[in-house]
């Protein structure tokens, strides 16, 4: 008994995230973090694409609507104004998660700051593991200033999924992976997401340096859109994060399961 609650104890949220990544490296494949807007395009069908992604992806970010998504692009932005406009929240996804049958990737909530602050970082972490939340990313929250909010996550077993960009100092870049859990988020350009990204030498380089330094897996984000990208990416980065194209192609009415299986084609 004493041994399978040891094993219990260590089998925390954020562990699954990074398990499901390199669980993907050992079958020779990189890992695909999908993303998609909470309720967009449209609101009762959340339950049905979330079942979807989660059965191709090997982790799913889920976007909680803001109305000023600044590290965002046009089409994450229209996204989360659609959402809104739908009356999704933070609140309401939660408790849509909550209740639901829950595809077999770790989900991890991307949210800005202030939808946390509204709902309360003390009832939050909780409220998140409840819903079968691994872990957060939050774009707007500085590493140095999230400190009392990675607590009260790690107090759930929870990961704040730190961020960096190829501008991070050596000694910051350090600092945040020592902290980091779950994987750490590898900016692989300045401004917002959305954009097509080439993976020029200066790239693939930042990510290598990266990722000599994180414990935990890398996953490079903003713009990756093509299984050229992902196959270029592969020897550098443990996993890809696909946001814009993939909101794109739930937009049109495709189907994101054979877009994101699409983008191993060439790996």
């Amino acid at each position: 008994m004493t041994e399978q609650r040891s094993k219990s104890a260590e089998q925390r949220p954020h562990d699954r995230i990074t398990a499901a990544i390199v669980a993907a490296n050992q079958r020779g494949d990189t890992a695909i973090v999908a993303f998609l807007t909470a309720g967009y395009p449209k609101r009762d069908q959340f339950r049905a694409q979330l079942m979807a992604i989660g059965a191709a992806a090997d982790v799913v970010e889920i976007g909680v609507p803001f109305t000023d998504p600044m590290a965002d692009g046009m089409t994450i932005q229209r996204s989360s104004e659609g959402a809104l406009a739908q009356g999704v929240s933070l609140r309401w996804l939660l408790s849509e998660l909550e209740t639901m049958q829950r595809p077999p990737a770790p989900l991890v909530l991307m949210s800005y700051l202030n939808p946390l602050l509204a709902f309360g970082f003390e009832q939050l972490p909780a409220a998140a593991r409840r819903a079968g939340v691994c872990g957060f990313i939050v774009p707007d929250l500085p590493y140095d200033e999230g400190e009392e909010f990675r607590a009260a996550l790690a107090a759930q077993g929870l990961a704040l999924i730190q961020m960096v960009t190829p501008v991070t100092t050596p000694q910051r870049l350090a600092d945040i992976a020592a902290v980091s859990q779950g994987f750490l988020y590898a900016v692989t350009m300045t401004g917002t997401t959305g954009k097509a990204v080439a993976v020029p030498a200066e790239v693939t380089t930042y990510l290598d340096r990266v990722t000599a330094v994180s414990p935990v897996p890398v996953c490079a984000g903003f713009g990756i859109r093509s299984a050229a990208q992902v196959s270029k990416l592969q020897s550098h980065v443990a996993g890809v994060i696909v946001g814009s194209a993939l909101v794109e192609v739930l937009e049109q009415g495709g189907d994101p399961a054979a877009f994101l299986r699409s983008l191993r084609s060439s790996v």
